[in-house]
């Protein structure tokens, strides 16, 4: 009886250990993830490495805490550092995608691709880098969406950093109608675009004509803007090309389609007729 009770006894003070000692240690933890992510501001170390040392010092801070933990119930550390090693084998096998999302995280926080803040097109997908992780990148995208990709994919994929130059150039291309002026348009355009939001004055901008289509000639305006301010650069340059188009007056831009037949079945306006001359 005596036995029992004193079992009792001592597993329940481990147990209050290992509480306690979880407890203690997680508080641990979060200080020095604070002091750590404050010595990086003190320092300026770049948000995207500071982020991803951030989550490999939690990562292993929770592992070396969970064997403190099983220590307390007199698992022996060198045991449990061998089923663990038995244990990563097993899933890195099972889960060798998951390893090479975090080998790609490492590359691309050496290779510096980009960086937290730069604005990015990835798979398709156009936004700014909230951070780089142990497996994932999240984008948040201008449509207020979290995207989460994972580092191997976007390892693989072409990667456009419009933040990596301090300026960018972004193409509009104008649709004009027939007898449009274009010189007039030109030397408008050319005036007009570098007093847009976010735009530059060095280099000059230039419009050039690119052909003429069945509704008119065509041309594709390019200014120099903010690399960090694209997207809304963009905006704001297709809406002075809108608006300074607008005040010339010019008619919608369309195809003219040409009848010819008889103009007095034409006239008669009978469907059927009319419908064997276009396609005649």
């Amino acid at each position: 009886m005596d036995i029992g009770i004193q079992l009792v006894v001592d597993v329940g003070v481990k147990i209050v250990g290992a509480i306690v000692l979880w407890i203690v240690g997680r508080v641990v933890i979060r200080t020095v993830l604070r002091l750590l992510d404050r010595t990086a501001k003190i320092r300026k170390i770049d948000e995207t490495l500071s982020r991803y040392l951030n989550s490999v010092a939690s990562v292993l801070l929770n592992i070396l805490l969970i064997i403190t933990v099983l220590g307390v119930f007199g698992v022996q550390t060198f045991t449990f550092a061998g089923i663990l090693a038995a244990a990563g084998v097993a899933i890195g096998l099972a889960w060798s995608g998951l390893l090479a999302n975090l080998a790609a995280g490492v590359f691309m926080i050496v290779l510096r691709p980009f960086k937290a803040g730069d604005v990015v097109t990835i798979c398709g997908v156009m936004g700014i880098v909230h951070s780089i992780g142990l497996f994932v990148t999240a984008i948040d995208t201008f449509g207020n969406e979290r995207v989460f990709m994972g580092n191997n994919k976007i390892f693989g994929e072409i990667i456009t950093n419009h933040s990596e130059n301090p300026i960018a150039r972004l193409d509009v291309k104008i649709q004009l109608p027939h007898g449009a002026d274009v010189h007039k348009v030109i030397a408008i355009l050319e005036e007009k675009l570098p007093k847009a939001d976010h735009a530059v004055s060095d280099p000059a901008p230039f419009i050039e004509l690119t052909g003429v289509n069945l509704a008119g000639p065509t041309l594709v305006a390019h200014s120099y803007v903010d690399s960090k301010k694209y997207p809304w650069a963009l905006n704001a340059a297709n809406l002075v090309v809108y608006d300074e188009i607008s005040k010339l007056g010019y008619p919608i831009p369309a195809q003219e389609v040409v009848l010819r037949g008889d103009r007095a079945r034409l006239a008669a306006g009978k469907g059927d007729d009319v419908g064997a001359l276009v396609h005649s």
